[in-house]
């Protein structure tokens, strides 16, 4: 049996592939399966109401998070790693303030600091590292996402390809839910849309100060328009 401790040849890089699977899984008891990130509110307004709608909604999500969460999320795998809590800080809140309504916010919130109190007690990270993580409240998800895959010892690239695919999980599966969809149809907008994933990767990798955006006043509105939805399956 390998261990992180082996001096076995490819031993470290099996223990990264393990410990960003555990990052990613859908089995992480941070509550990712309670949101829709406003799809609910596009089914329910007509926008998406099939496989190949659903699809256009969640890659179009896909291109809006690589133009922005993907590239701070990236800069804060940076920052965590140099310990410059200063440029964690002005991550984290630009994160919290790009959250247009009172729904997603909470989303941030919830998950993100379900994963600060997971990796304290998991402890993940020494002593220092975990006060550090500690004294930001409220935290985003993307910065105690960083902060977990720095401490784990996940390559960033690596870390953000999990946190997109893991994104384009939990929105598959609550179209599945809400549309609703056949496993099999989930199963090809998933499949369909790992190129995307990837693009996404190189995109936020490549993005300067300049090109980083998170317009998209469409999801704000349905967002908002969640919060009186008379039937909701989600939170968000």
């Amino acid at each position: 049996m390998i261990s992180c401790g082996d001096a076995s040849t490819g031993a470290p890089a099996l223990c990264e592939l393990a410990a960003l699977l555990q990052l990613a899984s859908p089995a992480l008891p941070i509550g990712a399966f309670s949101y829709s990130q406003a799809l609910e509110t596009a089914i329910d307004a007509g926008l998406v109401a099939d496989a190949e709608s659903a699809r256009r909604w969640i890659a179009a999500g896909l291109d809006l998070l690589a133009g922005g969460e993907a590239v701070l999320l990236l800069r804060l795998c940076r920052a965590w790693r140099d310990d410059d809590m200063a440029a964690v800080r002005l991550c984290n809140d630009t994160l919290l303030a790009w959250r247009e309504s009172s729904e997603l916010r909470l989303e941030t919130e919830q998950m993100g600091g379900s994963l600060s109190r997971l990796a304290q007690d998991l402890e993940w990270g020494g002593p220092d590292a975990r006060a550090r993580l500690a004294s930001l409240r409220p935290i985003a998800l993307p910065t105690a996402y960083a902060y977990a895959a720095v401490v784990l010892g996940i390559d960033e690239a690596h870390a953000l390809t999990a946190w997109l695919y893991s994104w384009l999980e939990n929105q598959t599966a609550a179209a599945l839910k809400a549309i609703p969809l056949g496993q099999v149809a989930g199963q090809r907008i998933l499949h369909g849309l790992r190129g995307s994933v990837a693009r996404s990767v190189r995109r936020a990798l490549d993005c300067a100060d300049e090109d980083i955006s998170t317009f998209a006043p469409m999801l704000g509105i349905l967002s908002s328009r969640h919060e009186t939805q008379y039937s909701r399956l989600f939170r968000s």
